[in-house]
């Protein structure tokens, strides 16, 4: 297997790599073509079976010249590192990529992944995201 060097440390990348089987097993037993929100409870029960510490619908802060102009809710934190961004489209587009980016700036976390379950096969659909 090709090893890339990471910016993460090697307990993040191991709970990266975690939280992706449990992506697959949501979706090999799903499969694509059902709503969001399907697979954000159904990725939330496969985390808490796998043990894996996770917040659903975690709010965060917009700040602008130090005031609070609203929340912004994230599909789910893991272990409060990794923000999962889940969709279920057609494709993903820019802004998809934009949303998760803003998210990891305004919560000031690294990693970030894009997972959209409306594919065949869901490699086709995930993107990792690191600051």
């Amino acid at each position: 297997m090709l090893r890339v060097h990471s910016p993460l440390s090697a307990e993040i990348e191991a709970l990266v790599t975690q939280v992706n089987g449990c992506c697959i097993v949501v979706h090999r037993t799903l499969g694509p073509g059902l709503l969001e929100v399907v697979y954000t409870r159904a990725m939330c029960l496969e985390l808490a079976a796998s043990e894996v510490p996770y917040e659903s619908e975690v709010a965060i802060p917009v700040m602008y010249r130090d005031q609070l102009l609203c929340h912004q809710r994230a599909d789910v934190v893991v272990a409060g590192q990794i923000v999962l961004e889940l969709k279920a489209v057609e494709r993903l587009a820019p802004v998809h990529q934009a949303q998760l980016l803003s998210y990891l700036r305004l919560s000031k976390l690294r990693i970030g992944l894009l997972v959209n379950f409306n594919v065949p096969v869901l490699h086709e659909g995930l993107k990792r995201i690191i600051l």
